[in-house]
Order: C-alpha cells, then sequence, then structure tokens
C-alpha cells in the first residue's frame, strides 16, 4: 500500500494537504508530521477515517534525529511512495537585525530538513516499480528581492534551486521533483510577514491544498522539473 509523508501538518497549507491528499485513493497510509501536538491531533481529526494514519511530533529544526524519524516509518508501513515537504518557518529581519539563532532555524526548517528528509526517503523510494514523488513547498518570496525578509526568502530561493537540481539528480531513480511556490496565502507564517493584511482577501491554504493534492496524484506526469507559481488574482 502507498505511504505518503506530510511535514507541517499541524496548521495551514500542511493541515489542508493532509485533509484533502486522505480523501483520494492514491494512498492508503499517510503520516503527518509537527511539532505541536494539539494542533496535529485536531488535523487527524479531520482526516478520512478509511486511511491509516501516523501522527509524528516532531520539531524539523532536529535535523540529525530525521534518519531514525523515517526509518521507523519505514519499520510501520515498510515503504515510502510520496513526500510532500511544507513545513515552513519566519523570522523576518533585516540584515542588520538579523541573529545567527533566527538564520540557523530558518534555514534548518526552510532548506536542511526538506534536503535530509528527502535523502533518507529517497534511500527506499529508488526501489518503487512505479516511481515515486517528491513535493517541496517553497514560496513567491524566493523570486524576487524582499527586503526586510532575507532569511525567510533567501531559503526558499535555495529550495527552489535543490528542487530543480533534484529533478534531474534522481530521474534514474523513476522519482519526480516538484516545486510549488505559493503566492500569499492566508496562514500563520504569512501573519508574521504581514501582520496587518487582510487574509479573507487573499488565497487559503485549501485553494493550494488542492494543487498539491493534484501534483502527488498518480494521474500527474508532467509538470515536475519546474517551478509551479500558485497565485491568486485579487480585486
Amino acid at each position: 500500500m502507498s505511504t505518503c509523508i506530510i511535514t507541517g501538518a499541524s496548521d495551514g497549507i500542511g493541515k489542508a494537504t493532509s485533509i484533502e491528499i486522505s480523501k483520494g485513493s492514491d494512498f492508503q497510509n499517510i503520516v503527518i508530521i509537527g511539532r505541536n501536538q494539539q494542533k496535529l491531533m485536531e488535523t487527524r481529526k479531520l482526516m478520512s477515517t478509511d486511511k491509516n494514519i501516523m501522527h509524528v511530533i516532531y520539531d524539523l529544526e532536529d535535523i540529525e534525529g530525521i534518519p531514525e524519524m523515517v526509518e521507523g516509518i519505514v519499520n510501520k508501513f515498510h515503504t515510502i511512495n510520496c513526500l510532500i515537504n511544507i513545513a515552513g518557518y519566519t523570522d523576518p529581519q533585516s540584515l542588520l537585525s538579523m541573529s545567527i539563532d533566527s538564520l540557523r532555524k530558518t534555514y534548518s526548517i526552510n532548506v536542511f530538513a526538506p534536503l535530509i528528509l528527502s535523502r533518507e526517503c529517497v534511500k527506499y523510494m529508488k526501489y518503487n516499480e512505479h516511481g515515486s514523488k517528491i513535493l517541496n513547498v517553497a514560496s513567491t518570496a524566493g523570486m524576487s528581492p524582499r527586503p526586510g525578509w532575507l532569511s525567510y526568502a533567501s531559503s526558499k530561493a535555495a529550495l527552489i534551486s535543490s528542487s530543480l537540481t533534484l529533478s534531474d539528480e534522481l530521474a534514474e531513480y523513476n522519482i519526480k521533483v516538484y516545486c510549488i511556490s505559493p503566492g500569499r496565502c492566508a496562514t500563520a507564517l504569512r501573519r508574521k510577514l504581514a501582520p496587518d493584511e487582510d487574509q479573507t482577501k487573499i488565497m487559503q491554504p485549501e485553494e493550494v491544498a488542492k494543487i498539491i493534492c493534484n501534483l502527488a496524484s498518480s494521474e500527474e506526469s508532467c509538470l515536475d522539473g519546474q517551478n509551479i507559481i500558485v497565485r491568486k488574482k485579487t480585486r
């Protein structure tokens, strides 16, 4: 049975994706990862009850523990078919106000964790007869100058670049790599970046989740290897 891993499942796009993907037929086993136990359990309660769901309370800032976590998932479900890296962090600061700890945490969660997760999952994905998928959720913030958001914007640029490289590198294993860059979306992370914004007038997590789930579906085979921009026009 196919297994999908979703990070950042406690809130926002990760929560919406977990719920949406549980409604489909592509994955019978779904692993949701988040650091907030109460919120992660709320996500689980909203997911379809006919799936085998495993929840993992984990802070992806701890990149050293990722290999053991992935091994635990494989021990339970025996296979990994799809990895969806959604977890993100931001501490919007300019260059002169940015601390080393803030920079390290931002890159650990936004760049290093997705790469280490990908590395550990690929160790098992490469044996899947029908191929596998990795989906990385970046941001349009990684595509243009964002003064005051230095660590966040540059980390998302790094994730976009990494995704494009991995798409070519993992093709030999029949692993498709997708990069999704949402624009303004009503999440808690976005609220830290733009605290005065009316989030009812911008894209909602559920709208992005539907696109992610379509890409993760076995029906999709043409959109990998590129940065897919997801924006909603506001009027």
